[in-house]
């Protein structure tokens, strides 16, 4: 995965491979190949978000003390 990967920019080609799946544009030969990739950019989504809520939830903490 890239370290310069942004949520926006996952999200963004999470869709676009969901888009080709389901519009049944991608071949089979790469299918498995974007399944893969689809699966890494949910698994760096999760942990972004995951991230982004222990942080939140840290300044909530801060601004409540």
């Amino acid at each position: 995965m890239e370290t310069n990967l942004t949520y926006e920019a996952a999200y963004k080609e999470l869709a676009e491979i969901a888009r080709e799946i389901e519009n049944e544009s991608v071949s089979v030969d790469i299918l498995a190949e974007k399944v893969k990739r689809a699966s890494e950019l949910i698994d760096f989504c999760q942990t972004k978000l995951r991230a982004t809520e222990t942080e939140v939830n840290k300044i909530i903490k801060q601004m409540e003390g």
